[in-house]
This record gives structure tokens, C-alpha cells and sequence, in this order.
């Protein structure tokens, strides 16, 4: 990174609020549930695929994996979360309601929020998929547990498998208003001297002065809004578009390396 550039404030120095390195040899239930918004679509096709290797989570796409819902196919992901929340099956209550047409709830998830905060800051080190078709990304989406209106999203970052190379990469990141009228979306595609399938770290600060993103300790995007309900982080790895012509092309995969988060930061964390 350029040195003239805008660099993140330092991280807070008491200890995080949520953290995980992924040196379990089991994934943290206290930490992660390991499907994809699944009230939206059925177990067996929310369910992630992942290892734990040395290096972190080994997030995988496999070759017999279901696309997440018919309705949206083609796309497969796994993915972890650190909530879930849904109403009564058949209803249209439930986090992050991404399609307008129809969509009602087909598995019950109970409301579970292992960590949600409404401001703060989060950290999370991640090597990006360059296999044919994939997206690593990270997002805090608003739970709507309190009110369907908290539906807004801080997208961390988006990165596409072809806009990865050895010198530059690209990703996009911002704010997402989903049906939220307080927020305005605003997603701005960022280039990155560095090779994002390589280890990197990404870090969001959210709160009542707005929100700022960085990646490798430099500001890459700063806005004057940001959500002010809880929300809770989703880490996933997704396969868009038609599966690879031979099973030699999977497991199609993407690394989370360490999370770190921190409640509600000070006013001083957010300059």
C-alpha cells in the first residue's frame, strides 16, 4: 500500500469482543453456525462445506453440492454466520429477505445471535478463491429480530475469482440499503495492490459517526452512514453461475484465516 494514503486507527487495545483463529480442531459453536441464511431454502442445501487445515477454515465448494434454493439457481455457497433468525415456517419473517417475490420462510431458525452488535469494529484475515466462478465475501446484515425495517448491510468486501491477480487485485465494498429507506446504498469497486488469494486482512468500523473500511491497514472507503441495529457476520464462499465442466475442478475453495471484533468502538477508534 501507498504510503501517503489514510491509514485505520489501531485496534482497540482490550481484548476482542469475538475472536476466533480457527486453531480448534472442531468449528466454535459459540462462535459460528455453519449455514447459510437458512430459514430461506432447506438443511441439506444451506449446510457449509469446510476443513480446518493449518492455516484456518478451508471454506469448500464441492462438486455434488446442491444449489442454496432452486428459485436462485445457479449458486452454491458456504458460508458461516454468527446468527440466525426466522419466523414461524410459512412466514416472510426472517433475516435478510433478498428476493421480492413470494419468498417465505422454509426452515424455522429461532432466533440465535451468538454475536450481533449494533457498532464496532471487525478484522478478518481471509486468502480469496481463484477458481472459475467463485466470490469470497464478508457482510454484517442486519438481524431484523427487532424490526423488518433493520435490514441494511456493511458489505466488508466482495471478491470475484477472475479479479484476483499476483500484483493487483479488485473487490467491492460499501453500504447496502436493502429495503432500510434510512440508508442509501453506496458500493464503490476498489483496487488493491496485492494478491488477494494470498493471506490479507479487511476491516469495517461502524457507528453513529459512519463507517469506514480498510484493507492492509489503509482506508479504502469512508461514508457518512452506516446501520444502527444489531447485525450479525457472514463469511462465504460462492459458486456462481454453471458448475465446472469435470469434477477435477473441485473442491473450489477460499481461506478465513482469523476474525477479530470489538463492540462498539470509541469515538477515537473511528478517526
Amino acid at each position: 500500500m501507498m504510503a501517503n494514503v489514510a491509514r485505520l486507527p489501531e485496534p482497540p487495545a482490550h481484548e476482542p469482543d469475538f475472536e476466533d483463529d480457527f486453531t480448534a480442531p472442531r468449528l466454535r459453536e459459540d462462535c459460528w453456525i455453519d449455514h447459510y441464511l437458512p430459514h430461506w431454502t432447506s438443511p441439506e442445501r444451506s449446510q457449509a462445506r469446510y476443513d480446518i487445515d493449518d492455516s484456518g477454515l478451508r471454506l469448500r465448494i464441492d462438486a455434488d453440492q446442491l444449489d442454496w434454493r432452486e428459485e436462485d439457481a445457479p449458486l452454491r455457497v458456504s458460508n458461516l454466520q454468527t446468527g440466525v433468525f426466522s419466523g414461524p415456517a410459512g412466514s416472510r419473517r426472517g433475516t435478510h429477505r433478498h428476493r421480492s417475490d413470494g419468498l417465505v420462510v422454509r426452515t424455522e431458525t429461532p432466533e440465535r445471535l451468538l454475536w450481533a452488535p449494533t457498532a464496532g469494529r471487525v478484522d478478518v484475515t481471509v486468502s480469496a478463491s481463484v477458481n472459475e466462478g467463485c466470490m469470497l465475501a464478508a457482510w454484517f446484515v442486519g438481524t431484523e429480530h427487532l424490526s423488518e425495517k433493520d435490514s441494511g448491510e456493511v458489505c466488508i468486501f466482495e471478491i470475484d475469482a477472475d479479479a484476483v491477480g499476483e500484483r493487483m487485485s479488485h473487490a467491492r465494498c460499501g453500504v447496502k440499503a436493502h429495503s432500510d429507506g434510512r440508508l442509501t446504498t453506496d458500493m464503490t469497486e476498489v483496487g488493491l495492490p496485492l494478491d488477494a488469494s494470498k493471506p490479507h486482512t479487511w476491516t469495517a468500523i461502524w457507528g453513529p459517526s459512519g463507517t469506514i473500511i480498510g484493507c492492509e491497514g489503509v482506508i479504502v472507503k469512508r461514508m457518512p452512514q452506516s446501520p444502527s441495529y444489531p447485525l450479525f457476520l457472514m463469511i462465504d464462499l460462492f459458486e456462481i453461475g454453471p458448475r465446472s465442466g469435470t469434477d477435477t475442478s473441485y473442491p473450489k475453495t477460499a481461506h478465513i484465516h482469523c476474525v477479530r471484533g470489538w463492540d462498539a468502538v470509541s469515538a477515537s477508534d473511528r478517526q
